[in-house]
């Protein structure tokens, strides 16, 4: 079954001098523009407890442009003005259904350069696009072509911090399922192998950023010794923008490729819930956990499993899937780090994470076939770890049901 989805088609583009010019103006009124609509709705609840809507800063935004200091908000295209007025009433809503943190302030050296363009504000005409307030078309590098029949229906522009452009199509396209199989995967996350499958096979951590980590550390001490604010600094700051650019984008290659290959071969992937925040927190291994980037690819698999009708399943973080024999169900109470195999009492050699990665797929076929949820709750500390309990438990028991039964074949009693 074909599935109708947005997706969003990335492209680098050259813009010249007067482009540039006008984009980059349009990237600062839409950082102004937010940040002072965060800045009056903050005001207004401390101030006088009240809450601004959305329809309210619009009103203010034409009242800003009317003002003799912000009269040239008017000279760039108001479409991405409005843009960011909405993409603000989206982060109060994440707040205040507890999805997000309080909105902060948009940093002119941290925070991400773009805008948005609605269909009302470019136009499309036999793969040309020209934004509002510009006259030529935008001189796109087409890596790809765009889905069959496809027309964007919103245009985002960037800049990243190594200088480079980049446009984002948002497209409706219809992507068929992938055809049907048996075939089911655990997943067991790593850091000296980027990931083990249940299949016993090790999938090898490319390290981009250890490989790349002295080019990054001579940049680093060449933008140390730069005087701050001169020329020199900002080139040097840029060349370190793109040593991490370099990184960043052969990790997401390697990523896509992993994840696109699982989901092709399996109808089931299961996976564990990782805390990779507080993981982070140890200092020994956080440059490692983030070059890994076990986040982004959960997210690749979540999206791309939805896509092409994959069934893709998340066991609770209390599992103790590395410290359970496979084969008689005994969990161990302690295991190092530094053991990478382990003998079980039943006289079992297990692969630390080719046990884990089985343990994984046995708990995820058995909870999903039960029907139980395999993720803890939402809500207090107390409450999410009494439900992760009951979900590790009911994962174990699974695991040793699908042994016995595993033991017991029909017939041979």
């Amino acid at each position: 079954m074909a599935r109708q989805v947005k997706r969003a088609c990335k492209y680098r583009f050259y813009p010249t001098s007067e482009q540039a010019a006008e984009l980059s103006r349009t990237f600062g009124c839409v950082r102004l523009v937010y940040n002072k609509a965060l800045e009056e709705r903050t005001r207004a609840w401390y101030d006088e407890q009240r809450r601004i809507s959305y329809a309210q800063s619009s009103a203010a935004l034409t009242q800003w442009k009317k003002t003799a200091e912000l009269a040239f908000l008017s000279e760039v295209s108001c479409v991405p003005l409005q843009q960011a007025l909405r993409h603000l009433q989206m982060a109060f809503a994440n707040f205040f259904a507890k999805r997000a943190a309080y909105p902060r302030f948009k940093s002119r050296k941290r925070s991400r350069a773009s805008a948005e363009y609605t269909r009302s504000a470019f136009t499309w005409r036999e793969g040309c696009l020209t934004l509002a307030k510009m006259t030529a078309p935008l001189d796109i590098r087409w890596s790809r072509p765009l889905p069959q029949g496809a027309e964007p229906s919103t245009v985002t522009v960037s800049r990243d911090g190594a200088g480079r452009w980049f446009v984002s199509l948002l497209c409706q396209d219809t992507i068929p399922a992938a055809p049907a199989t048996e075939n089911a995967v655990g997943v067991d996350a790593g850091i000296t192998r980027l990931m083990a499958l249940s299949t016993g096979e090790k999938i090898a951590n490319p390290g981009h950023e250890r490989r790349d980590r002295a080019r990054l550390a001579k940049a680093q001490r060449e933008l140390a010794r730069k005087a701050p604010g001169s020329a020199n600094r900002d080139k040097a700051r840029r060349k370190v923008a793109r040593v991490h650019a370099r990184i960043a984008d052969r990790r997401r290659d390697f990523l896509h490729k992993v994840s696109t290959r699982l989901v092709r071969e399996n109808q089931t992937v299961v996976i564990e819930d990782l805390a990779v925040g507080n993981m982070l927190k140890n200092r020994s291994l956080a440059r490692a956990i983030s070059d890994a980037a076990w986040r982004e690819l959960r997210s690749m698999l979540e999206y791309k499993c939805a896509w092409y009708g994959r069934e893709l399943i998340v066991i609770d973080r209390w599992f103790p899937s590395t410290k359970l024999c496979g084969t008689c169900g005994t969990v161990r109470e302690t295991l190092p780090l530094d053991v990478r195999e382990w003998t079980c009492e039943c006289g079992a050699v297990h692969d630390r994470d080719v046990n884990a990665a089985r343990n994984l797929l046995a708990a995820g076929l058995a909870v999903s076939a039960c029907g139980d949820g395999v993720r803890p709750q939402r809500g207090s500390s107390r409450t999410g770890r009494s439900s992760a309990k009951q979900e590790t438990r009911r994962a174990t028991a699974g695991v040793l049901r699908l042994q016995a039964e595993e033991e017991v074949k029909p017939g041979t009693e």
